[in-house]
């Protein structure tokens, strides 16, 4: 039996002052033969080991190198493994390993002559991973990969079949483990990816009886590999894949499915929590845009792995990333409470960003905002700019819903104000520009909003759709309608075949507002072309929010054309383009709105109105209906006009700037008798004629 008593671990430098090695039942110090490395007689150190411990020449060799690497001299104990013959010593142990289990009659002296050959084993390979590390720490990395690589192939030759779970030495087996992490290491080391991707690949599909934490280990680092290497993996060989498993179609895939097989190792109890893991798996889902999984995931994990605060603010980061808004500020509410986290200024800007886009919880964004700006000190001072625009859109957002022109103006201002002053602190954000830009130009400030919007384009390179559409849409308003087309032709030769939908939608409004319908008709047959490649493209059932944001959304394209029809009075070609768009949103309020509209054109008044209405009931905020039920009521009797005016005029405290509310209110305060007022409207309604685009700025967001 072979061993040393100066440590359990091949790696550690033994500082006790005497060393013993024992082997076949006799023990010797090691000082004569460190003695005699000393005086660099290796030659004679080795006859002393080989005499004292009756060893072979391998077996000597092995327990020297080792001791010379304990000592710290590497580049003499690599003189001394570079005289082992490995494939002779796999020669002569294979035989002893591949032998059949010996009867019960003379098992204690088979299994005591299968120890002798483990532990000789055991030695020869640890003294080649030595090897392999003495040749990393002289940085002869190709040369140390190697060698580790010959220790598993021995191992694999010496067991045929894996290295079997019981009755395996201990020391060959931590040898095994230790070679098996090394060598995709060592590969990267030197720079050889694809070696070390097979590495990889290698030690995990191989029967290499490793532990918990050495196949977790090697795992992790693989999952990093594949994600941030830059090397395209591929799926493993046909060989070692099995039938009817998941086989990862490229890096990020094969990722995460190795990230969450660690995840649910911690679920089993099988490894110790290590929050590496759950950062490196939250960096790779939201890579491919699932962070919904990434919920599910920290939903699952137990009570007290992580702070129940830092819980719920990445809950709610995942939630707003897929639109969840409402769970998202709830859980947001919850870690901002006085008795969590009040201060928390991450969590504060998340909540006032979400609440700046819904105009009923803008008010309480300001709360946030607020708060934020007072937190944003010391080192946090970088984010105060953010705060104070987060403060702007709020502001904003709730403009849109104020009872009063004198409060709406008011925060109009301020929402202005604010973003100016964020814009001073963050001078190179693109978003500020866009967001400037959409303020003025809600505000009809078209000037002022169209050098934001080429600001913004020539920020971001042209490299966003909503940069182009701003811009298309300003200059439909300053009525610059074949300007707005030469933008959106530049726009589509910078963008993507998916991703032209909304250009191409606003290429036949402006040719529709040119009174050229047969080019905006053509445009939409190209539309509906792209749908038809799309589908062939990505499958029948694949939605166009999976095809991409800005994709050809089919229901948009015949809902458009349904519009231009209704526009051109082409009740039969409209009813079937409308047809087409009901069977893809059959309860959307613009199908209905347009359903009515069909009908009133057709003479069906009372048909309209029941459309229009069931409209409202689908969406009570859809400004469309609610105007054009204004205006059938106003054609009705004087009992009618108190309805209609309340209905107009709740159509502009959502849409201020909605042209046809301002006219229809006008007509009916002329039907009443205040002519005043009359006037008023109708001027209102003349100005914002004047500036009106062909789409309203806010389809944009």
């Amino acid at each position: 039996m072979l061993g040393s008593q100066s440590s359990d671990s091949i790696e550690y430098e033994d500082q006790t002052p005497s060393r013993e090695v024992w082997a076949n039942g006799v023990c010797m110090k090691t000082s004569e033969v460190e003695a005699k490395l000393d005086e660099g007689n290796i030659q004679e150190a080795e006859s002393s080991l080989r005499e004292g411990l009756s060893l072979n020449f391998e077996e000597a060799r092995a327990l020297l190198g080792r001791l010379e690497y304990q000592r710290g001299n590497v580049e003499a104990a690599l003189h001394v493994f570079d005289g082992i013959d490995l494939p002779a010593a796999i020669q002569r142990l294979q035989p002893s390993f591949s032998e059949k289990q010996p009867s019960r009659k003379g098992r204690s002296r088979g299994d005591s002559q299968h120890a002798v050959s483990q532990h000789a084993a055991s030695l020869v390979l640890e003294a080649i991973y030595l090897k392999a590390k003495s040749l990393q720490k002289l940085g002869r990395l190709n040369d140390a990969a190697h060698e580790c690589k010959r220790v598993l192939d021995a191992v694999e030759k010496i067991f045929h079949q894996g290295i079997p779970d019981v009755q395996v030495d201990n020391r060959l087996q931590d040898t095994v483990c230790q070679a098996v992490e090394l060598l995709p290491e060592l590969w990267k080391q030197a720079g050889c990816y694809h070696e070390a991707m097979s590495a990889y690949r290698r030690a995990l599909l191989s029967q290499w009886n490793l532990g918990d934490d050495n196949c977790s280990r090697i795992q992790k680092a693989f999952a990093v590999f594949l994600m941030h290497s830059g090397v395209e993996a591929g799926p493993p060989s046909l060989a070692a894949q099995v039938d009817g498993s998941y086989v990862p179609k490229h890096n990020l895939e094969e990722a995460i499915l190795l990230l969450m097989i660690l995840v649910r190792k911690f679920y089993l109890g099988k490894i110790v929590w290590d929050p590496s893991i759950l950062e490196h798996l939250t960096f790779a889902l939201s890579l491919c845009g699932q962070t919904s999984v990434l919920a599910k995931e920290l939903e699952e994990i137990m009570p007290g792995v992580f702070h129940r605060v830092d819980r719920w603010n990445t809950l709610a980061l995942c939630y707003s990333t897929v639109g969840q808004n409402k769970a998202a500020l709830n859980l947001l509410r919850k870690s901002l409470h006085k008795h969590e986290q009040p201060d928390d200024l991450t969590a504060l800007l998340l909540a006032a960003k979400i609440c700046s886009e819904d105009s009923h919880l803008a008010a309480e964004g300001v709360g946030y905002a607020q708060r934020a700006i007072s937190n944003a000190q010391g080192r946090n001072e970088h984010l105060k700019g953010v705060a104070i625009r987060m403060l702007g859109l709020c502001s904003g957002k709730q403009a849109t819903i104020s009872p009063s022109d004198f409060e709406r103006s008011r925060l109009q201002s301020e929402a202005l104000k604010s973003l100016d002053a964020a814009m001073s602190l963050e001078k190179n954000n693109p978003d500020l520009l866009f967001e400037l830009g959409m303020l003025y130009a809600e505000q009809r400030n078209l000037n002022t909003a169209l050098r934001y919007a080429k600001r913004f384009i020539d920020a971001t390179g042209g490299s966003l759709l909503k940069g182009w559409r701003l811009l298309a849409l300003i200059l439909s308003a300053q009525h610059r309608f074949s300007e707005a087309e030469v933008v959106i032709d530049a726009a589509l030769d910078e963008t993507a075949k998916w991703e032209q939908g909304p250009l191409l939608r606003l290429k036949a409004k402006l040719k529709t507002s040119q009174s050229l319908p047969m080019g905006a008709i053509e445009t939409y047959r190209y539309l509906l072309a792209l749908v038809q490649a799309q589908r062939k493209s990505f499958g029948p059932l694949r939605s166009v929010s999976q095809v991409g944001g800005d994709g050809v959304n089919e229901y948009e394209v015949w809902h458009g054309l349904a519009d231009l029809y209704s526009r051109l009075s082409h009740w039969k070609d409209m009813e079937v383009c409308l047809g087409k768009a009901k069977e893809l949103k059959p309860y959307s309020a613009e199908v209905l709105y347009t359903e009515g509209v069909m009908l009133q054109g057709r003479g069906q008044a009372e048909e309209a109105m029941s459309a229009y209405i069931t409209a409202l009931l689908v969406d009570p905020s859809f400004v469309p209906c609610k105007i054009l039920i204004g205006a059938l009521l106003s054609k009705r009797d004087s009992n009618a006009l108190p309805v209609a005016r309340s209905i107009l005029s709740d159509a502009l405290k959502i849409e201020p700037t909605s042209r046809m509310a301002w006219y229809y209110l006008g007509i009916i305060h002329r039907v009443d008798g205040r002519i005043a007022d009359a006037a008023d409207c109708f001027q209102a309604a003349s100005m914002l004629e004047e500036f009106d685009p062909i789409e309203n700025f806010s389809s944009i967001l």
